[in-house]
């Protein structure tokens, strides 16, 4: 059995091959980025419960110490520590530490 084909069904053979493996990949590159779209979403909801939770028992022990203790210090100790850690993440947040990246789309890590 012989298939006879023309250079025009072969060209347009061709090209439906081609047009089908590029829809095929931006479909995956439109999954990849949803994906991570999602897992970036959840890493904030995440941090939100962690920040908070953090802070009630930041808040319990300080509020334990204030209305349970008369000593001076302890209470200025847990006043001000929170606020140190609070201002250490904040300067390391802000503080701009590289203006760009040089790498180019080969270069290792």
């Amino acid at each position: 059995m012989a298939i006879n084909l023309t250079p025009t069904e072969i060209v347009l053979g061709t090209g439906g091959l081609l047009a089908l493996v590029w829809m095929w990949r931006a479909g995956a590159r439109r999954a990849r980025r949803a994906a991570e779209t999602a897992r970036a979403s959840v890493r904030v909801v995440s941090l939100a419960g962690r920040v908070l939770l953090t802070t009630a028992g930041m808040v319990g022990a300080q509020w334990l110490i204030v209305t349970h203790t008369t000593d001076l210090t302890l209470r200025l100790v847990a006043l001000a520590l929170p606020d140190m850690i609070a201002a250490y993440v904040l300067t390391r947040a802000l503080t701009v530490t590289e203006l760009g990246t040089t790498r180019r789309r080969g270069d290792r890590r």
